[in-house]
């Protein structure tokens, strides 16, 4: 017991340690629930509060660990697929993020040099956002929907914008809705060429972004399979009664937590140096 208690020690400063560069910092400890509801918007889960995320990843958790503990019969396993389970839903809501941020960063070039078009037709800037919420891209289309109702109820740019911000919840619509809340209200002739600017800018980047994961895909897709095997392996193990009753002791236990740290530690560690910067919602 006390082997076990100084492994479980040291893993644990290790862990502390690593934490610095591993896990982002915040200021605040427990459940985030102002992340949690700013994942929900920008997966466009709006209607799913935070308390039902919350609620679905503890029953999450509780059905993972009781199903770890039935197939294996260890409680250290049971404990760890319980852990697993009740994190899932958070990163199943991220991934749905940046599937969204991976689509949007491909619409935007096009819906600017769109917008662009409408205005040197000669259109006012609220009919040209409007007529986006008919003719722009399906994915965009509710923020522009919010934008036009929200300006016809209050006859406010500023208020619209605010509305179609908070429908679309994504970085170059913040900076694009700022740049025009700009112009509705000092005017001048630069519009046309600060969007053209903007889109180039955008296009660009999504050209450098999808080049450098192309290429690192694979060394991802590789570290994940490493990290995965193990398990895989330490599961069939189980399978034998005399494998499972070395590992039902406080030395199994020990090396099952201290995998597990080691694990969560070099995963963690390779999605922070192979991780591409996100943009952050300056103008939200």
């Amino acid at each position: 017991m006390i082997a076990l208690a100084i492994a479980l020690c040291a893993g644990a400063g290790v862990a502390s340690i690593c934490s610095v560069w591993i896990w982002p910092t915040s200021a605040t400890v427990g459940i985030n629930l102002a992340g949690i509801r700013e994942l929900l918007q920008r997966a466009q889960l709006p209607n799913t509060s935070v308390t039902g995320f919350v609620t679905m990843s503890l029953l999450s958790g509780l059905i993972s660990a009781g199903l770890g503990l039935a197939l294996t019969g260890l409680g250290i396993i049971g404990l760890l697929t319980g852990l697993i389970g009740l994190i899932a839903p958070t990163l199943i809501l991220r991934q749905r993020v940046h599937r969204r941020a991976q689509q949007l960063r491909a619409i935007w070039p096009d819906l600017i040099d769109q917008l662009v078009a409408a205005v040197r037709s000669g259109m006012g800037l609220p009919d040209a956002l409007a007529s986006l919420a008919q003719t722009g891209p399906e994915a965009v289309r509710p923020g522009f929907a919010a934008f036009t109702t929200t300006y016809r109820a209050t006859g406010s740019f500023r208020t619209a914008s605010r509305a179609a911000k908070d429908i679309l919840a994504d970085p170059a619509a913040d900076r694009l809705l700022a740049t025009l809340e700009m112009a509705n209200q000092v005017g001048g002739t630069q519009l046309v060429p600060i969007l053209r600017t903007f889109g180039a800018h955008l296009r660009e980047a999504q050209h450098v972004r999808h080049e450098v994961e192309a290429r690192q895909g694979w060394v991802v897709n590789a570290a994940r399979l490493g990290v995965i095997a193990p398990w895989i392996v330490l599961l069939l193990l189980t399978t034998r009664p005399e494998a499972a009753t070395a590992y039902n002791t406080p030395t199994g236990s020990a090396v099952i937590i201290g995998g597990a740290i080691v694990t969560v530690v070099a995963y963690r560690l390779m999605l922070q140096l192979g991780k591409l910067p996100e943009e952050g919602r300056w103008f939200a």
